[in-house]
């Protein structure tokens, strides 16, 4: 059984992501007073002098290793299924199909509890939920999120409800509800299963849980980037390609990069930032392209990779920010090419991405055929969910056993 230690607090303040207003850290909060995610802030100095790179490497291989840069206050409010630190896969066989020397890396996070990178953000607002005593959550989800919801909940004590379009595949909603929410399957996409959790939120007394909408979701994918950066030996990529729908875990890790910056773990060197989205739900490429710093609403929002079918993020700004900060950019790749490069990179390298993941190793190729990617440049992609959880072909062949066998030609 994992115990933990004490925990550190170094967490300051609150801040509105756009206002830059104060607010207290000892109370849950949703949206600022001026309706803009809420992000957290640490005493850098106090974290530089507790912590060093020695120390950590003597630490469990978890995401509670970055404790000092964390806002649990309190040991026994840990929430835990047991997460480990995400393995970097590289796949040689499909680089060198493209005619690359730089190496092209998954970070495999399928390998989380529930299965997907959804129980890092999941994990902490579960956390801070229990450490401020609430009682009942809910949130809308494509599938991934509220299963990671329900399985950190119902560890905790805490009721669940979740909310999610009614094409969301059954293995999701099945999952949800076997780690004890109740969910309902709603006409609509996420953006109107969200309005549903916050209309309700007064009336059922739940906490809304959407994304961006409490500070802590950014603060458990900001996890991804801090065990990057240490798995990396603190030397950053060339480019992160990242399968963006709310856009949680690229605002987390750019927040983490300069976290690690200022308590002199790593240089001012980052990553270009690349959110990659379907061609049939491509808010914040439209908006990148258009050089505007909000996204309007898709409309007819449509793709295979269910997870990154959001239609409009609430952090657009902060998404758009980290991009254009870091260099990168946006991009939207087709359907057809995310299907295609999943079975490529399955065939060639054994790695079975799930389609979100596959949109980034997609968004990898068009990107490299139109020079915005060097043929030098190392990049991560990131799988956010085990292929397991999605639909596959039947690719098996019938076979009499008992008539005349040509083993030959098997």
């Amino acid at each position: 059984m994992t115990t933990f230690p004490d925990l550190p607090t170094f967490v300051t303040h609150l801040e509105c992501a756009m206002t830059g207003e104060k607010l207290p850290a000892d109370a849950p909060h949703n949206l600022s007073p001026a309706g803009y995610p809420i992000l957290v802030r640490y005493d850098l100095a106090g974290v530089k002098k507790a912590l060093t790179k020695r120390k950590l490497a003597g630490r469990s291989p978890d995401w509670w290793r970055y404790r000092e840069l964390l806002p649990v206050r309190r040991a026994e409010n840990i929430v835990s299924l047991g997460e480990v630190m995400t393995p970097l896969i590289s796949t040689p066989r499909f680089a060198r199909s493209l005619g690359t020397s730089g190496e092209v890396i998954v970070k495999d996070e399928g390998r989380l509890p529930t299965g997907s990178f959804k129980a890092r953000g999941l994990a902490l607002a579960v956390c801070m939920a229990k450490e401020f005593g609430i009682r009942k959550m809910a949130m809308p989800t494509n599938g991934n999120a509220g299963a990671a919801l329900a399985a950190y909940a119902s560890r905790a004590g805490i009721e669940t409800v979740v909310f999610c379009p009614d094409d969301t595949p059954v293995v999701n909603v099945n999952e949800i509800a076997e780690c004890g929410a109740r969910v309902y399957k709603v006409n609509g996409l996420i953006n109107d299963c969200g309005k549903l959790v916050g209309a309700g939120a007064a009336e059922a007394g739940w906490f809304d849980t959407s994304t961006l909408k409490e500070p802590y979701r950014i603060e458990g994918k900001k996890t991804m980037g801090l065990e990057l950066a240490e798995q990396l030996g603190w030397q950053l990529p060339d480019a992160i390609l990242y399968p963006t729908g709310g856009g949680t875990g690229l605002i987390g890790m750019w927040k983490a990069f300069a976290e690690l910056e200022a308590i002199g773990f790593i240089g001012k060197k980052r990553p270009k930032m690349i959110a990659v989205q379907a061609a049939g739900c491509a808010p914040i490429v439209r908006a990148f392209e258009s050089n505007s710093r909000h996204a309007e609403l898709w409309k007819d929002a449509h793709t295979v990779a269910a997870g990154i079918r959001v239609p409009v993020a609430i952090g657009d700004f902060l998404i758009l920010d980290a991009v254009r900060e870091s260099g990168g950019f946006a991009i939207a790749v087709e359907d057809s090419a995310i299907s295609s490069t999943l079975d490529e990179i399955a065939r060639l390298d054994g790695v079975l991405l799930c389609p979100e993941g596959a949109a980034t190793a997609a968004a990898y190729k068009q990107a490299l055929a139109d020079g915005r990617i060097k043929k030098t440049d190392n990049v991560v992609l990131f799988n956010c969910a085990t292929g397991l959880k999605y639909p596959m072909a039947d690719g098996g062949r019938p076979l009499d056993r008992n008539g005349p066998l040509d083993f030959a030609l098997l």
